[in-house]
């Protein structure tokens, strides 16, 4: 299943990369969602016709925020403006600081200090100048378990690292985050993965619809349609 997430809100005040877990985004004024199990061309089709609909196939305004997977960016690429902004979900990125920090120094203050001082790092200075910095840090590794953690934090930044401008973004008012569709795929999946719930494939999708329309606060009006 893949959820696909629209919104459109007004830039945030400009904030300084110290600042970018405490700044507060304006409430998005359109919300589309959608969710299908699905092949990737068939999603990026779909996102073609919603930067279509919204009038934003060539438009500078548009910014694809996702989780660093391979066929998102493709798609992407190859539907959507040339001109839209990519960025990699810093808090997916987090993630894999958080678990190369625990590799090397296991559970506790130290590695959660380590990793925030890395992205941190990485906020400030952006993608291409923090994998400078990791590599100095590699070729410096002499432990064999510390040294193959931080070569598989590399293989994920080295293949976002032009999508991590996140001083940039935060400058410009732009999120860095994809908060709102990790709340989508929580809300959405809380109900598909009830216990012991079995879904068909069409019904999977049929319910999954209905969850992306109260998402997006258009039960209300597909109701009316219905009744109309």
């Amino acid at each position: 299943m893949r959820l696909n997430l629209l919104q459109k809100r007004e830039r945030a005040a400009p904030a300084t990369p110290e600042q970018w877990n405490d700044r507060v985004l304006p409430e998005a004024s359109v919300r589309l969602a959608s969710c299908a199990i699905a092949d990737s061309r068939l999603i990026g089709a779909m996102w073609k016709q919603w930067s279509q609909r919204m009038g934003l196939e060539n438009s500078a305004q548009l910014s694809v925020i996702a989780d660093g997977a391979a066929w998102i960016w493709e798609q992407a690429r190859e539907r959507l403006s040339p001109q839209a902004s990519w960025c990699v979900d810093v808090y997916h990125v987090s993630e894999d600081l958080h678990a190369c920090a625990r590799v090397m120094m296991g559970e506790g203050e130290a590695a959660r200090s380590w990793a925030q001082d890395e992205l941190e790092e990485l906020i400030r200075v952006g993608g291409p100048k923090y994998l400078e910095r990791l590599k100095q840090t590699i070729a410096r590794a002499t432990d064999g378990k510390h040294l193959e953690a931080l070569k598989a934090l590399r293989v994920y930044l080295e293949g976002n690292k032009d999508r991590m401008w996140y001083a940039q973004r935060l400058q410009e008012g732009t999120p860095i985050g994809s908060g709102a569709i990790e709340g989508a795929c929580k809300k959405i999946g809380a109900r598909l993965k009830l216990n012991s719930a079995r879904w068909r494939i069409r019904r999977a999708e049929r319910f999954g619809a209905l969850l992306c329309l109260d998402y997006a606060d258009q039960s209300a009006a597909y109701w009316r349609s219905k009744a109309a």
